[in-house]
C-alpha cells in the first residue's frame, strides 16, 4: 500500500485539512484523499436527499486535438466516437490487444477537432503509455493530432481538474454561483452526458451532467487547478442552505455500489479479468465498428463467458455480520454461483456487487450468502476459506437479487 509520505497532494488538499485532521486522509491512487468528513452514512444520505461535493481532482484529464483526433480515439476506444456531437460525452473503454481493460473512461467532444478524455487516477500512466505507443506507430503532424496531459505543468492555463457535485440540490447550487444568465440557462437544460462551457465569475469551466453516484441529478466541474479551492468553497458556501456537504471516499464507494457502478480492479479487470460486457456495459462496446484495439480478443472472450456482475441485497440489521469480498453467493438451493466483489451498507441493507454465473437467479428471487472463514478459529469450527463454483453450501444469511442498476 502506498504510504502517506509518498503520496501527492490533490488540488484541494488545503481545503480538506481546513475541515478534517490530516489523519483522516488516506492514500488513494497515489493521492492523499479524505475518507470522510462527518460520517460515511451522513454523506451518503446527503447525496441522496440534498447534494454532496467530491474531490475528483486526482482523476486524469487528457486532450486530443487535430483533424485526426476523432479517428484516433475511435480506434483506441470501444464505443463509437464518431457518433458524438459537440457538447456530448460518452462512456467507453480502452483495451489492450488481449482485451484486458486498461481503463474505463469518459470522452467529451469539445468540437470537431478537440476532445477531452477523463481517466482513472490509478490508470492514468497506463493510458498515457498506451496512447503514446499507438501514436509512435503512426506519423501525425501537430495539425493532424496533438495529445496533451491537462494535469501536467506543460498545460499551464489549459490545465483541468475535476470536482463533482452530486444530488438533487446540485442544479440550484450551481445556478446560484453562475452569474452569466446565458450560461445559467445552458447548465439548467443539460441532459445526462451533455456538457456546457462557460465562466463562473471570470474563471473558465466545463460543467457536465455526469457523475459516479447513481444520482439522477449530478455534475462534474472541470476547472484549472489554481481555482479549484475557490470553487470548492464557493459551492459549499452557496449550497449550505440546500444541505450541500463535502463527501469523502467512503460515501463515494457506498453510493456507487448502491447504484451498481463498477470500480476498476473490482467489477472491471481485477482478479477475474472482468470484461466490459461481463460488467454489464455491452452497450459501450460497438462490435459493429470496423476495428478497435482488442476487438478480436474481446469477441472470443465474450463468446465463451457465462459470468456477469450482478447486484444483491442482504440485511444489515444489528447482529448481521458485514459481507466481504470473496464471500460466496448461493442459489436458494445452496449452489455456489460466484463471489462477492464489493459490498456497502446503505441504511439497513447491505448492497453487494458479485461476479456470478449469469441468469441463474431471477431479479427479485431469493439468494443466499456463505461467509468464508476469517480466521483459524472459524476454520477449526468447520467454515471454509475457499469454495468452488457449483459446490453445495448452507446459506448463512438470505437476501435477494436486485436489478443490475438503480437510479436515485
Amino acid at each position: 500500500m502506498t504510504s502517506q509520505e509518498s503520496c501527492k497532494k490533490s488540488a484541494l488538499y488545503d481545503e480538506h485539512i481546513k475541515l478534517v485532521n490530516p489523519s483522516r486522509l488516506a492514500a488513494f491512487a497515489g493521492y492523499l484523499m479524505p475518507l470522510w468528513y462527518s460520517s460515511i452514512s451522513a454523506e451518503h444520505t446527503a447525496v441522496r436527499e440534498a447534494a454532496g461535493l467530491f474531490d475528483c481532482t486526482h482523476m486524469g484529464v487528457l486532450e486530443f486535438s487535430g483533424t485526426q483526433a476523432e479517428s484516433f480515439l475511435n480506434e483506441i476506444t470501444t464505443n463509437d466516437v464518431a457518433k458524438l456531437v459537440a457538447g456530448k460525452a460518452q462512456y467507453s473503454y480502452i483495451l489492450d490487444e488481449s482485451a484486458h481493460v486498461v481503463d474505463d473512461i469518459i470522452v467529451y467532444k469539445i468540437s470537431d477537432s478537440k476532445f477531452m478524455v477523463v481517466v482513472n487516477a490509478s490508470n492514468a500512466e497506463n493510458v498515457i503509455e498506451l496512447v503514446s505507443a499507438a501514436l509512435n506507430k503512426q506519423s501525425f503532424n501537430s495539425s493532424e493530432l496533438l495529445f496533451r496531459d491537462l494535469k501536467s505543468q506543460d498545460a499551464k492555463l489549459d490545465a483541468r481538474v475535476d470536482i463533482a457535485l452530486q444530488g438533487p440540490a446540485s442544479t440550484q447550487t450551481l445556478l446560484d454561483i453562475i452569474e452569466d444568465s446565458e450560461f445559467r440557462v445552458r447548465v439548467s437544460e443539460l441532459k445526462p452526458f451533455w456538457f456546457a462551457s462557460g465562466k463562473i465569475n471570470d474563471v473558465d469551466v466545463i460543467i457536465s451532467r455526469t457523475g459516479y453516484t447513481g444520482a439522477s441529478v449530478g455534475y462534474e466541474i472541470y476547472i484549472c487547478p489554481q481555482k479549484a479551492g475557490w470553487v470548492w468553497q464557493l459551492i459549499l458556501d452557496k449550497g449550505a442552505k440546500y444541505g450541500v456537504i463535502p463527501c469523502g471516499l467512503g460515501a463515494r464507494d457506498s453510493l456507487r455500489i448502491e447504484a451498481g457502478l463498477p470500480l476498476y480492479s473490482h467489477e472491471l479487470a481485477g482478479e477475474f479479468e472482468i470484461s466490459p460486457i461481463e460488467a454489464g456495459y455491452g452497450w459501450a462496446v460497438k462490435f459493429d465498428k470496423p476495428s478497435f484495439v482488442g476487438k478480436e480478443a474481446l469477441e472470443k472472450k465474450n463468446a465463451s463467458s457465462n459470468m456477469a456482475v450482478e447486484r444483491f441485497e442482504f440485511s444489515a440489521a444489528r447482529g448481521i455480520r458485514p459481507i466481504r469480498a470473496s464471500d460466496a453467493i448461493l442459489t436458494a438451493e445452496g449452489e455456489n454461483i460466484g463471489s462477492v466483489l464489493s459490498c456497502a451498507k446503505a441504511g439497513e441493507k447491505q448492497i453487494v456487487l458479485a461476479f456470478v454465473k449469469k441468469d441463474i437467479i431471477d431479479e427479485g428471487s431469493d439468494a443466499g450468502l456463505y461467509y468464508l472463514a476469517r480466521n483459524k478459529r472459524q476454520l477449526e469450527q468447520g467454515k471454509k476459506d475457499k469454495v468452488e463454483i457449483g459446490e453445495k453450501l448452507e446459506s448463512d444469511i438470505l437476501g435477494q437479487k436486485l436489478a443490475r442498476y438503480e437510479r436515485f
